[in-house]
């Protein structure tokens, strides 16, 4: 859990919350700023400073300066690094303020360490230590607190403590955008203390009508949004396909309807030229049968014909009595005879 990055949000939101939290709540804040500062040359950075302002330094110069460091984990050298950070400060920055504070927020005492003696003169006068851990639960707790104490709440202690300061946010504070600062902090609290839970169990620790508004809310609506989103392309891209399927199933019968018809031409077409070329083969047969026929009539007529005026030209006929009687010529009487001779 990022226990400074919380801090920090929450002392330059609402400063108050701080003077409140090292037993000064009347102090007025406006006469400071929060800021993180770091050390020139050394890689040390203090993890915030309650600083007066400049441009009322007549006023302020009296004012004490607080450096705010959070603490949630065990650190041998974490005093000298502390101090040696703040001197550093006064080197290179050289306020006017003649007073000033150490504020170190512990989580839990059992982070705390031994003590330098070196340093036992600035212990007394400017060093305060507080730990979030003994923070007591009293029904008239302040808001302010309340948030503090929910860094270093387990779980379940945390869900009834959300819905306390929720409830007690919106019986006290009037204004709606600090409100809404209030409950996305303690959201911020939520997701950075409990960094495995999903935002739909961070949601059930709210409660919807507890986050409309934060960021949580955003983003679940924005996934809502998506899935949703997702969900109508899907249908959408299911009619679709639905719809494209049954274009390509008309256009696809269309074009086997014209593919089968021409088959079918093709088959008919065959079909009426084998039977055309049967008929007119039978036809051809007649035809041929039929020439022949006559053929043979003829041929057969001309073999009577022949054997007729042999048989007359035998009885002793002329050549023009057998022409008169069979009504030929006299020249083809006279060939037959010729050819009987």
């Amino acid at each position: 859990m990022k226990t400074d990055t919380i801090f920090y949000k929450l002392f330059q939101e609402f400063p108050n919350i701080f003077f409140e939290l090292i037993g000064k709540p009347e102090t007025n804040t406006n006469l400071y700023e929060f800021k993180s500062q770091e050390i020139k040359e050394t890689g040390f950075r203090l993890d915030g400073i309650f600083l007066t302002l400049d441009s009322n330094s007549e006023i302020t110069a009296n004012e004490p300066i607080y450096f705010v460091e959070v603490q949630c984990y065990k650190d041998k050298r974490f005093y000298d690094r502390l101090f040696s950070s703040i001197l550093l400060y006064f080197y290179q920055y050289q306020p006017i303020n003649p007073n000033w504070y150490a504020i170190v927020i512990f989580d839990a005492r059992t982070n705390d360490v031994d003590f330098p003696e070196r340093l036992n003169s600035l212990r007394e006068e400017h060093l305060i230590c507080l730990y979030l851990d003994e923070i007591a639960d009293t029904p008239e707790k302040s808001l302010g607190l309340g948030i503090v104490k929910l860094i270093v709440e387990g779980q379940p202690k945390a869900q009834e403590s959300v819905k306390q300061l929720v409830n007690q946010a919106r019986a006290e504070v009037k204004d709606t955008a600090i409100q809404r600062k209030i409950l996305e902090l303690i959201e911020a609290i939520l997701v950075n203390k409990f960094p495995n839970l999903s935002r739909e169990e961070i949601k059930a620790m709210l409660s919807l009508e507890l986050i409309r508004g934060t960021r949580v809310y955003q983003e679940l609506k924005e996934e809502a949004r998506e899935e949703v989103k997702q969900e109508v392309k899907q249908e959408l891209k299911a009619e679709a396909r639905e719809e494209v399927r049954e274009e390509v199933k008309q256009e696809l019968k269309a074009e086997a309807r014209e593919e089968v018809r021409e088959e079918v031409k093709q088959e008919l077409k065959a079909e009426a030229r084998e039977e055309v070329r049967e008929e007119v083969k039978q036809e051809l047969k007649a035809e041929a049968r039929e020439e022949v026929r006559e053929e043979v009539k003829q041929e057969l007529k001309a073999e009577v014909k022949t054997e007729m005026i042999a048989k007359l030209l035998q009885r002793g006929m002329s050549v023009e009595e057998v022409a008169e009687i069979l009504e030929l010529d006299v020249e083809v009487i006279r060939d037959v005879a010729g050819e009987q001779l």
